[in-house]
């Protein structure tokens, strides 16, 4: 035995010892509590009932509820209700475009205190070194930060990602504290075919959690699918479809993003009864439409508004959450529970008047007492230079398969329609909101470009470009000009990624993202700003799109039906392959 095991564990075991004395002593009132909470009442999940009573705090756990308690620090919060923190089940931080510390400050003051974050993105780009990234941010932001471990990367093989991670690549993270599992398999055609890549990581993570993605999928597949161990899933886009797999075993994560907007659809859904296995996610918000609307808040008080049972949707964002994914520490306000707690105005509005992660008052001086985590991935795009002819199509018939947006989802439709042949080449139809899109390789894998078209963006000029397209991120840019889409799919290169808006040959608004082509490297605040400008420049070329740059970064996603594009070129994911 190692010289000091003994005195090591020793003095280990003692501090515990007086840790938990110091809670019973606490929770008892033998002692004055570290934070007492005065004056208010609690949302009791159990029975739907407001409680009156103090809330006492000792270090990062309640330890007394519904009686009256002295502290050391004693706050008055007469008139105010006291819920669980809010947890958030699935969702890509970098997606919100700025890094895990300022994702911290920007949502945490709402009363999101966990945040279980697939790190897919940055990991397509820069492989395991974005997971590290993602890990070393976890221990040092306030908030809980937990990773579920990338499943798909790439997300498949019609497209060429910045990196590659197998099984020997996660097995690293599999033990590491903020790690809880194996995140969305959106390979669903490869588990159901057994695909020998998708069977290792199924098989190293059987027993611990597994997260689903498996849009549309029903009947016989979705039992296959489920019998692989896979337990949540945030891919319902209709009641009816959510409450099957609910009565298959899923616990079904409620959706509000940018651009998929679930939760009006599944309304029905969210009730006292089903509660227990519904969960709230985001998936992917930015920064302007946290700003605007909210973010779990922003779910909460949505639900109500339509008649949800206020014990329904509070359950949903904490207490059901937290069963769902195995934390068993958090989601209720009881004594021996962690201190995430948000102090609101009223159920109905749900407004943050308060919050505590893990017994602290979370205020701009804690966020203060952060370290600072170095940057990674700021030299990740290595795209060819493109010119207005790149982006010529030529076909030999008039049908072409054009990409169909649904606003406010990310499936999207296969529309086979006629376009002008001119000189042997496929033009783009404006008067009918016909636009090329084009996908271009920005890793310096391959310099892969492939050119389409799409409908629904509502551009009458210029073009829009971005770094931000799921999962491989290479550049997409759809536009009325090809040499307006040069010119912006140029530019990301020059900023190191982001967004990018050209009318006329010129930029006129964009966004650097040079943390690998995803995130800004500066505040939350300066991001949403820039968004604004960014959002009418699109409008002024005619857009339709209230997120034409979310709604683009999901067009070169070939697990999401029906009709999708890539670097390789145009997918059909019903049939999981490139069309010739």
């Amino acid at each position: 035995m190692p010289a000091g095991f003994d005195s090591g564990m020793q003095k280990k075991g003692s501090a515990m010892t007086d840790r938990l004395g110091d809670m019973i002593d606490q929770g008892t009132g033998r002692k004055p509590a570290d934070i007492v909470l005065k004056g208010g009442r609690l949302f009791d999940l159990t029975t739907g009932a407001l409680r009156d009573g103090d809330i006492a705090i000792c270090g990062d756990r309640i330890v007394g509820t519904l009686e009256s308690y002295s502290g050391i620090e004693e706050i008055d919060i007469s008139g105010k209700i006291v819920v669980p923190g809010f947890i958030d089940t699935h969702l890509h931080i970098e997606s919100s475009l700025v890094t895990p510390h300022e994702f911290d400050r920007c949502v945490l003051p709402r009363g999101i205190t966990t945040a279980i974050c697939d790190p897919h993105e940055i990991a397509n780009v820069i492989g395991a070194t974005g997971i590290r990234y993602f890990l070393d941010c976890a221990e040092q932001t306030i908030m809980d930060i937990r990773v579920q471990l990338s499943s798909c990367v790439p997300a498949t093989h019609l497209e060429t990602a910045g990196a590659r991670l197998d099984i020997g690549d996660l097995l690293p993270f599999r033990d590491h504290p903020q790690v809880i599992g194996l995140a969305e398999f959106m390979n669903f055609p490869g588990v159901l075919a057994k695909d020998p890549a998708c069977m290792a990581k199924l098989e190293a993570f059987q027993g611990g959690h597994i997260d689903g993605h498996a849009p549309l999928l029903r009947g016989l597949g979705l039992n296959g699918y489920l019998a692989a161990g896979i337990r949540t899933e945030h891919e319902s886009t209709t009641a009816e479809e959510a409450l099957e797999k609910m009565s298959k075993g899923m616990h079904v994560l409620v959706r509000e993003g940018s651009v998929s907007r679930d939760l009006d659809a599944l309304i029905p859904i969210i009730t006292e009864r089903n509660s227990p296995f519904l969960a709230l996610c985001t998936d992917d918000r930015n920064p302007l439409d946290i700003a605007e609307h909210g973010h779990l808040d922003y779910m909460i008080r949505h639900a109500i508004s339509k008649g949800v049972e206020p014990l329904a949707i509070y359950r949903a964002a904490s207490i059901s959450a937290a069963r769902a994914f195995g934390l068993k520490d958090r989601g209720l306000v009881a004594p021996g529970w962690r201190a995430d707690l948000v102090v609101l105005d009223s159920l109905e509005d749900c407004n943050a008047q308060m919050v505590f992660s893990a017994g602290r008052l979370v205020t701009d001086e804690l966020f203060a007492t952060r370290k600072t985590t170095e940057l990674v991935g700021t030299d990740s795009v290595r795209a060819p230079r493109v010119e207005a002819a790149t982006f010529t199509v030529r076909k030999n018939r008039n049908q072409t398969p054009v990409i169909g947006i649904i606003p406010g989802k990310i499936i999207t439709e296969r529309r086979d329609l006629d376009l002008a042949i001119d000189t042997g080449e496929t033009k783009g139809d404006p008067s009918r909101d016909i636009l090329k899109i084009a996908v271009i390789e920005r890793h310096g894998k391959n310099g892969n470009i492939t050119t389409g078209f799409v409908q629904g963006f509502g551009l009458k000029r210029g073009a829009i470009a971005s770094t931000v397209a799921h999962d491989s991120h290479n550049i997409c840019v759809v536009g009325a000009d090809e040499t307006d889409m040069a010119v912006a799919a140029n530019r990301l290169s020059e900023i190191r990624g982001g967004f990018v808006v050209v009318e006329n040959g010129k930029v006129v608004a964009e966004i650097a993202l040079p943390v690998a082509g995803l995130m800004s490297d500066l505040p939350y605040e300066q991001v949403r700003e820039k968004l604004t400008p960014l959002r009418a420049a699109a409008k002024m070329l005619g857009g339709t799109l209230d997120e034409p740059f979310l709604q683009l970064a999901f067009l070169a996603l070939p697990v999401i039906p029906h009709l999708k594009i890539s670097d390789m070129g145009m997918v059909d994911v019903d049939a999981f392959a490139l069309i010739e």
